[in-house]
């Protein structure tokens, strides 16, 4: 059997360098993500996504977000690590509805830290947004496990800031399920708000790359497909910026 092929990342990083994001299919997400370990326990991860907590910042606005967030910092190579639980925070210029404020949320639990999926994805990304800077030595990453429920009496807001930076330097949007759900799409603007374009994460690691630095993002509203059963949204977010620069 002939070895399989590689692919490199060139053209994705090409997108980002020329329009500052790039939408890719999960088939081909999935084979740039096995190019840096293994994925085998994928179904273990993704069930994850049951567990989240209730994302009590939003109490003003409706608990449709669940969610779990945790920390790492990645050198350029060597092993990705785990930080001590902290806080996220953003300012209002980044969050209008949320800035300025210190944000606990429930961790991430530690064998989903741990999974080889997560090793992968991290790895995938630290890999790739290094090429994209080739001047930071370390990153600063944050990860968000976030469901968004819609229900038949109110539409699930993935993104209630509206569009937004998130302040960071690269961010990933990685699908992990949605569940009886219509809408959801992913709007990319530029800095006086114009559309640059959209998409929609419909399958199991569809993926979004974003440069923060050029480009805004938003969701649109998510709602019930049958308002008589459960619906969801289910992505991971993770955050790339240089180690050792403030939080915006």
């Amino acid at each position: 059997m002939p070895p399989a092929p590689i692919f490199d990342h060139d053209e994705f990083a090409q997108s980002l360098r020329d329009d500052g994001f790039r939408f890719v299919a999960g088939e081909d997400m999935r084979t740039h993500l096995q190019e840096h370990g293994s994925l085998q326990d994928w179904n273990v991860f993704a069930d994850s996504w049951n567990d989240l907590a209730p994302d009590a910042y939003l109490a003003r606005v409706g608990q449709q977000r669940r969610r779990r967030h945790a920390i790492f910092r990645a050198g350029r190579e060597g092993a990705i690590e785990r930080r001590p639980h902290q806080p996220h925070y953003q300012s209002l210029s980044y969050n209008t509805l949320q800035g300025d404020i210190e944000r606990w949320f429930e961790p991430v639990r530690d064998d989903i830290a741990q999974s080889q999926t997560l090793g992968t994805v991290l790895a995938f990304c630290r890999d790739f947004f290094s090429a994209l800077a080739p001047q930071t030595p370390a990153w600063h990453i944050e990860l968000h496990q976030f469901r968004i429920e819609a229900r038949s009496d109110q539409d699930g807001q993935p993104t209630p800031e509206g569009v937004h930076r998130d302040g960071v330097d690269y961010v990933l949007v990685l699908l992990i399920d949605r569940h009886n759900i219509v809408s959801g799409t992913t709007t990319i603007h530029d800095g006086d708000r114009r559309l640059l374009g959209s998409f929609t994460l419909t399958a199991p690691l569809d993926a979004a790359l974003v440069d923060d630095a050029r480009v805004f993002h938003g969701v649109t509203a998510v709602t019930p497909l049958d308002p008589e059963r459960e619906a969801h949204r289910d992505v991971l977010v993770v955050t790339f910026r240089a180690d050792g620069t403030p939080a915006s």
